[in-house]
């Protein structure tokens, strides 16, 4: 039941590349679990830092977000991790970007198609599973608060301290890739999260046709819920309400199941999270199940000496492996 198993993960930022870790190691944890295969759909409305600079500068789609997921997938990953994050800090031009974003950049201008690149770095770099841009379309980001204002692009929209009512893509039309609607089609798992409620995750379901391909799929369609609330973009959401955030972006309910940690988080983290105004997010389970959602939950809590809480990659990596054959049975009756 686990040969052959297709997932297919949407997201951005760091949360979208650590499940992506999580998944290709998933063979470490089950012998044939290599068979498994990944396909990741990334968002592209990035403008700040190395990205934005390469966005502005050449007309490309931002790299940061692709070149992590690379990273993530390559067969490699300790080598390449330490090759393509490795960030210059000096150098008239240079300072600041990242090697992994110059070369999708380079690589970009030799295809002549970003999409392109990232296929050909999949070959180059043997990496295993592929990655698609949720669109081809240059985008960007465009938020409602709560108090009213309008905020346009990711980076200001991140360091709101305002509540985000609703978030839009400009322009409103962009399309994504035949290759990931397919993706789509044919997955037995589809994943969105963990991330960025509204920089990194909603944005893929603002792209025109994915919503719908969502739907038509078969597969199980299932939402990471992050371990903690971020602040400007979550303030005191409960985990029902980062799903109603889902449905309101996407046009209507396409979720089957929302997997929460049941973690217990150490109280000196949860005093430095707390500082900073982030607090674990409730999940209120009569609220969820009421909404037709099955909800999954374990220890995914992972203990570390940086002082972060983060989904910890083994059993992240189980959960999805439950979570597709699931989908595979489905798909099957």
């Amino acid at each position: 039941m686990t040969a052959g198993l297709r997932v297919v993960s949407l997201g951005g930022g760091n949360g979208l590349s650590a499940l992506l870790a999580s998944l290709r190691q998933v063979g470490r944890y089950l012998p044939d679990g290599r068979d498994m295969d990944i396909t990741a759909v990334v968002t592209v409305s990035d403008d700040g830092g190395s990205s934005g600079r390469l966005r502005r500068e050449f007309g490309l789609l931002p790299p940061g977000d692709i070149r992590n997921c690379m990273v993530a997938l390559s067969e490699d990953g300790a080598l390449l991790s330490r090759l393509f994050q490795y960030r210059f800090d000096t150098g008239r031009g240079l300072k600041g970007h990242s090697f992994g974003n110059l070369f999708l950049t380079a690589l970009t201008s030799i295809t002549g198609d970003f999409a392109e690149a990232v296929r050909k770095s999949s070959e180059v770099l043997n990496m295993e599973g592929q990655i698609y841009p949720a669109t081809p379309a240059d985008v960007t980001l465009e938020a409602e608060l709560e108090n009213g204002r309008v905020l346009r692009g990711e980076t200001r929209i991140s360091r709101s301290r305002s509540a985000i009512r609703r978030i839009r893509m400009l322009p409103a039309d962009a399309r994504p890739l035949s290759q990931t609607l397919k993706a789509i089609e044919h997955a037995d798992l589809i994943t969105l999260g963990p991330g960025s409620l509204f920089t990194s995750v909603i944005p893929n379901l603002l792209v025109r046709g994915i919503p719908r391909a969502l739907r038509k799929s078969k597969a199980l369609k299932v939402y990471f819920l992050n371990l903690m609330t971020q602040p400007g973009e979550t303030p005191g959401f409960s985990a029902s309400q980062h799903i109603e955030a889902l449905n309101r972006h996407a046009g209507g309910p396409f979720l089957d199941v929302a997997v929460a940690s049941n973690s217990v988080i150490p109280p000196r983290l949860l005093r430095l999270y707390k500082a900073g105004r982030s607090e674990p997010i409730e999940t209120d389970r009569e609220r969820i199940r009421s909404m037709g959602i099955d909800l999954v939950e374990a220890d995914l809590f992972q203990f570390q000496k940086s002082p972060k809480v983060r989904h910890a990659a083994a059993a992240t990596a189980q959960v999805v492996i439950e979570l597709a054959r699931r989908g595979r049975t489905r798909r099957a009756n």
